[in-house]
């Protein structure tokens, strides 16, 4: 019999420091920022414990820099897991099914974390790019 590969991630994760805020029923549960985020999920630092298997709403926002933050996507998350990080509560948050518009919301955000740094590079983007 032969073994089996490894599970692998469904997606790949990207470090990025996002502002989230976790609430159910419209009631704030806490304030954060992610480690990493996924199609599949993010992983945050917290102020406070969030009960395993809870259903919640996840904000999501981009920090940029000095100039603010960006508008909030919302999505629907189940808590998998949350444990207690230095001086603080680290969770991990399995995004559940989502709207087409909601997907579509969150694969743009994914997008534009992954896409290079033009800018940063000094090149002009290339009229046959876009």
């Amino acid at each position: 019999m032969a073994s089996l590969p490894q599970p692998q991630r469904a997606y790949p994760r990207h470090a990025v420091d996002a502002e989230i805020s976790l609430s159910i029923g419209g009631d704030l549960l806490a304030r954060g920022r992610t480690r990493n985020l996924s199609r599949g999920g993010l992983c945050a630092v917290i102020g406070t414990v969030v009960p395993r298997g809870a259903t919640v709403l996840v904000s999501i926002s981009l920090v940029f820099s000095t100039d603010g933050v960006s508008e909030p996507l919302v999505v629907p998350a189940r808590v998998a897991w949350c444990t207690a990080f230095s001086d603080a509560v680290q969770v991990g948050l399995a995004f559940l099914p989502l709207a087409a518009t909601t997907a579509s919301y969150l694969d743009m955000f994914i997008r534009f974390l992954t896409q290079p740094d033009d800018d940063a590079a000094g090149d002009d983007p290339s009229p046959f790019d876009l």
